[in-house]
């Protein structure tokens, strides 16, 4: 692999903007390759960039060292597959798959590959810049709301797998247990798919997770409890809002941290580390990608039943 990464972006809609960004930032990297199934949007993304729009995978592979995906998410199962068959790491928006046995099969071929995979967490970058990472306790009990306006984005999928699926990540990364049973009720609203969704889920060392999510809400909202034996802390992701019981010596400006002003950057960053060798791994992993939807699929079960 060469000193100058050459980067690659295949979706060239919101997310994929941002990652085209941020690629074309980072030092050491160029941002080479854009792809998109509407030429005009690749050409228009690829140009801001000083890069090129290709038509084919096969040329987008050919043109880069590593790959961010951000399609929309029914595709990102078969496009991670294609990356890595060209031996290329690969960067997967969430959820890393919409079925468990494509998500199964990202991970096999990463491992069998030697080739990282990350999945899109950047939620995480948060947390580590709170330092829950280093807290000594296992959390007694989770509540995270997490409400978003309406909007065109990521309707291939139900709000389970577009926005539940972060704050179900974050408590099986925090916590120390596997989940054990699972409660859910949800409904649609003005899509085909689940727009609205409440879950509990127990794990099998007692701790209880409680999840709200909805994307047809009147005011957007992101706020998280948790419960430690210690003590409990309370953050208001939009307001800034914090208080912390505990002895933990968390981070009450981690919003104003580079961490939490750019989460995505970071967590790109991170997979970039992972994949010059200088870190074990990225934020999270193929592994945690397929935990995180087994548990997600788990809770939209249960919405739907």
């Amino acid at each position: 692999m060469t000193s100058r990464l050459r980067a690659g972006v295949i979706g060239a809609g919101v997310f994929g903007g941002y990652h085209a960004a941020k690629w074309a930032s980072f030092p050491g990297v160029a941002l080479a390759a854009v792809h998109d199934p509407h030429p005009d949007r690749a050409q228009a993304l690829a140009e801001r960039h000083g890069a090129r729009a290709v038509a084919d995978a096969e040329a987008l592979f050919d043109a880069v060292d590593v790959v961010s995906i951000a399609s929309p998410a029914h595709t990102h199962a078969a496009w991670a597959l294609k990356a890595l068959e060209a031996g290329r790491p690969v960067y997967v928006e969430k959820p890393l798959a919409i079925e468990l046995a494509d998500a199964d099969a990202i991970a096999g071929a990463a491992a069998r590959r030697g080739l990282v995979v990350a999945c899109g967490f950047l939620e995480r970058a948060a947390f580590a810049a709170l330092g829950l990472f280093d807290v000594p306790e296992a959390p007694l009990s989770l509540e995270a709301v997490r409400l978003g306006v309406a909007s065109p984005r990521n309707l291939d999928v139900s709000v389970v797998l577009d926005l539940m699926i972060h704050d179900l990540d974050l408590a099986l990364a925090i916590g120390q247990g596997e989940p054990f049973a699972v409660e859910g009720e949800g409904g649609c609203v003005a899509n085909d798919q689940v727009d609205w969704a409440r879950a509990e889920v127990t794990f099998d060392d007692g701790f209880i997770g409680v999840f709200h999510a909805s994307r047809v809400a009147t005011i957007p909202e992101r706020s998280m409890t948790i419960a430690y034996p210690s003590g409990t802390l309370k953050i208001d992701f939009l307001s800034g809002g914090f208080t912390n019981t505990t002895p933990f010596a968390l981070d009450p400006d981690f919003a104003a941290t580079p961490a939490g002003r750019d989460r995505l950057g970071v967590s790109l960053h991170q997979f970039l580390r992972a994949v010059r060798g200088e870190s074990p791994g990225p934020l999270a992993d193929a592994a945690d990608g397929v935990r995180a939807l087994d548990l997600a699929l788990a809770v939209q079960r249960a919405v739907v039943e």
